[in-house]
């Protein structure tokens, strides 16, 4: 292509001079650096591990191979009937298009509704905008907090995607080691000693993942008391067992709420979350909603709100066959010789230490699955504190968490 020499990069800058889409001569270094690849944004975040332990158990299993699944954090129930039923309906009556970028009045008022019963907590239809999943909602909220060089504080072990959209959006995550003696909750006192000027947001997640712990609500109102920005993962409330969660809007209004449908109504392909939050930082969300989501899928949201409305019983009764997993494997792992000084309480994982076996968890998950046929998360991908740690699943039927564990033990004996 012959080039204009009388263009300057002034010019095509601001439009000028040119073909729309040339190049000014000057820009030859940056052309050929930038032409043959992708950014080194997309080539240095970090892979999901779980994701490779799940890839290569699919491997094994189209050779034949039988695998147990325990690695996977996703419900094993089918949505309950009264959220597909409310779905189709929305289909009939033709709800099948673009909704307010927000999300559905009625779903944002069924959300509403659900935190002031269930947290004594009031808050306006307004201060919701209803997401397609957490994952967009987290990004966006990471957008909205974060400058480049700003800092957000995270406990380890976490969960893997939290510093990975940090670090994208050009943020530094600080760390703050748990204890396991405490159930890894992170400690307010710690925190303190890793704030800085630049400390904008710390994240919490209760019940946790990896651990399944609780953070106490004397930790919670501690940590709301600090001046920065709480965003709170609520992600896994609904499925506690024995005790009881609480939520970040019942110590401080300087907060942000991530929560879905996901988890506790075993709707993860439904795609469907919400971000509570100060109404000062609603719009500036929204207009980032517009410009990359649009809005949330119109179905999923009036399955949300049948969820919220209807599928109390439902949530009831798989909470209840979790329980019965969660003790079970919580007995069995410690008869293996496994180290679980706290007995999680809610979501449905186990993480417990195996440093008995390995300092390396991730050669070690993968040393399970290629030997006793069992799937189960390396700690390493929840962060350096937990490093030869690994997290079991009981999000799958209690035969087959049986089978797992027998064919682990079996395994260790001859290992």
């Amino acid at each position: 292509m012959q080039k204009d020499s009388s263009m300057s990069a002034e010019n095509v800058d601001k439009g000028k001079g040119g073909r729309a889409g040339a190049l000014p001569r000057d820009l030859p270094a940056l052309t050929e650096s930038r032409c043959g690849g992708p950014t080194e944004r997309s080539l240095n975040i970090p892979p999901f591990i779980v994701m490779d332990i799940l890839e290569r158990a699919h491997e094994l299993e189209r050779n034949g191979r039988s695998i147990i699944h325990l690695q996977i954090g996703e419900p094993d129930f089918p949505t309950p009937e009264c959220i597909c039923e409310a779905a189709v309906e929305a289909i009939r009556k033709g709800h099948t298009h673009y909704t307010h970028s927000l999300g559905i009045l009625e779903l944002r008022q069924a959300i509403c509704t659900h935190y002031l019963e269930k947290y004594g907590v009031r808050i306006d239809p307004d201060q919701v905008m209803v997401t397609s999943g957490t994952s967009p909602a987290l990004f966006m909220l990471f957008s909205t907090l974060l400058e480049a060089g700003d800092e957000v504080i995270l406990s380890d072990p976490h969960y893997p995607c939290y510093p990975n959209f940090a670090r994208f959006l050009g943020a530094v995550p600080v760390t703050v080691k748990g204890k396991e003696e405490e159930g890894f909750q992170l400690s307010p006192e710690e925190i303190r000693k890793k704030m800085s000027p630049r400390t904008r947001a710390i994240v919490i997640n209760s019940p946790s993942n990896p651990t399944g712990n609780l953070l106490s609500p004397e930790r919670m109102k501690e940590i709301g008391k600090m001046g920065v920005f709480i965003l709170s993962d609520e992600i896994y409330h609904g499925l506690v067992y024995e005790q009881k969660e609480h939520s970040i809007l019942e110590f401080t209004d300087k907060a942000f709420v991530l929560n879905g449908f996901s988890k506790a109504y075993a709707m993860t392909g439904w795609r469907l979350g919400y971000i509570i939050a100060p109404r000062d930082f609603v719009r500036p969300l929204q207009k980032i909603q517009q410009n990359f989501y649009i809005s949330a899928g119109s179905v999923s949201q009036w399955a949300g709100v049948a969820a919220l409305i209807k599928a109390g019983p439902d949530v009831e009764r798989m909470r209840s066959v979790y329980n019965e997993r969660r003790k079970y494997m919580i007995a069995r792992l410690r008869e293996l010789g496994f180290g679980l000084p706290v007995e999680p309480a809610g979501a449905f994982y186990i993480l417990v230490n195996a440093r008995h076996l390995s300092h390396d968890s991730y050669k070690l998950a993968f040393e399970f699955l290629e030997e006793a046929g069992v799937g189960v998360t390396p700690g390493i991908d929840f962060g350096k504190n937990v490093e030869g740690y690994l997290r079991f699943s009981y999000a799958n039927s209690i035969e087959n968490i049986r089978e797992g564990l027998q064919r682990i033990e079996t395994y260790l004996k001859r290992r």
